[in-house]
């Protein structure tokens, strides 16, 4: 059934997500652009993401950027992230981290747990504002205790480290877990690290392959010849699994660097 056929004045929120739903990408699109049209803040988030994506309509980054822009201003904060995620990448228009962090911020200030982690790493790397470590530290513990797997897993990081905070392996590690419990893939590979280390080789290879099925590309290439030189055999059979993977997903440098491991590897 065709749901821009339902006899009513508004669509809803219910509506896009029936579509959303239906398995019908081309028919979501519909209800989604007319959503955005009669004024669903939902609706023109969604539009924005849909042609972003270019799903169920033809891509537009720049058109998607224009709706995030309009759902934003009608209150939707998940669509000011998305702002700052095209200003700071160049989706749609010239880069700009310092609108991004603007952006960023003002998701952050609406209680948004992706604008406070974007917007700390900004602060971490410094790019459209003023590089402060400490204060990234203290967003990414913000989002963290908001629920955010990714920030968990960098709280994690600075206590391991003893970056700009007391190095404390306890409370690392049990960043680590939370992270991981949260579905984290870099959450996931940390805490199973420390399993590792800590002799909990099984718990660890749960672990590893939980990371293993979430990992994109860039945490594949930066896991995977840690786990294929490990001394532990059930870890570098894990380390092959991700060469593997990253073939899948790579190109021709990852299929060389699978064949080179292969022969300096002897997997079971």
């Amino acid at each position: 059934m065709s749901y821009l056929l339902k006899r009513q004045e508004t669509l809803t929120s219910d509506d896009l997500q029936a579509a959303l739903e239906s398995g019908n990408p081309r028919e979501a699109a519909r209800v989604i652009l007319s959503a955005a049209k009669e004024g669903l803040a939902d609706g023109q988030a969604l539009l924005g993401q849909i042609l972003l994506d270019g799903h169920g309509i033809q891509k537009d980054p720049a058109l998607a950027l224009t709706w995030f822009r309009i759902a934003a201003d009608n209150g939707h904060v998940m669509a000011r992230n998305m702002m700052g995620r095209c200003l700071e990448h160049g989706w749609g228009c010239e880069p700009d981290a310092t609108a991004a962090a603007q952006a960023y911020r003002m998701a952050a200030e609406q209680g948004l747990d992706w604008g406070v982690y974007n917007y700390a790493n900004l602060l971490a790397t410094g790019r459209g504002i003023p590089q402060d470590p400490y204060k990234a530290f203290l967003f990414y513990r913000r989002a963290a205790e908001q629920g955010h797997a990714k920030s968990m897993n960098l709280v994690g990081r600075y206590y391991e480290e003893g970056v700009v905070v007391t190095a404390d392996v306890s409370a690392a590690f049990d960043w680590y877990k939370r992270s991981a419990l949260g579905g984290d893939f870099r959450g996931q590979y940390s805490y199973a690290a420390v399993l590792a280390s800590q002799g909990q080789l099984d718990e660890a290879q749960y672990w590893l392959c939980e990371a293993l099925k979430g990992g994109n590309l860039k945490f594949l290439r930066a896991a995977r010849q840690a786990l294929v030189e490990s001394t532990h055999e059930t870890l570098r059979q894990i380390g092959r699994d991700y060469y593997q993977r990253s073939v899948e997903l790579g190109d021709e440098t990852d299929r060389a660097a699978y064949e080179q491991i292969r022969l300096l590897h002897t997997f079971v």
